[in-house]
């Protein structure tokens, strides 16, 4: 009987040895090789969804390593959460929390659970830039 040549991926050191093969395949791009790079992409992913749980970052963070790795700029979230740059500014920096609405989108873009975004994070206090108001004083209009 023969041994399979790829198997479901049991530990770190499999999973990266299956994505530098994939990596190599990739490089070659022959057609042939279609059916192995998918299999290799199934099992990565497989392994990704269960054991990455992006825990140890925050969602801002990983947005903004998302961006990166995607080589997509503020502009670009911009366009695929429906937001203004402004509101994807804030966001970004901590001013603006995530809406129930915000963390779908991403988590469909991305392809991430939606677990991945909707964890708690401190925002920025917000910094005044008003000043109060000072009251004037009433004058008396009265006339003896």
């Amino acid at each position: 009987m023969n041994s399979l040549k790829y198997t479901i991926i049991k530990n770190k050191k499999q999973y990266n040895k299956y994505c530098n093969i994939l990596e190599n395949l990739l490089i070659q791009r022959k057609k042939s090789l279609n059916d192995e790079i998918e299999l290799l992409t199934l099992l990565i992913e497989k392994w990704d969804n269960e054991h990455n749980s992006f825990n140890d970052i925050d969602p801002i963070e990983l947005i903004k390593s998302l961006l990166e790795e995607n080589n997509l700029k503020s502009k670009d979230l911009a366009e695929i959460l429906e937001l203004s740059k402004g509101t994807i500014s804030k966001i970004l920096n901590y001013q603006k929390g995530l809406s129930k609405e915000t963390i779908r989108k991403l988590a469909k873009h991305f392809n991430l659970s939606q677990e991945a975004f909707n964890r708690p994070y401190k925002l920025k206090e917000q910094i005044r830039t008003t000043r109060p108001l000072k009251r004037k004083r009433k004058l008396s209009t009265q006339h003896y």
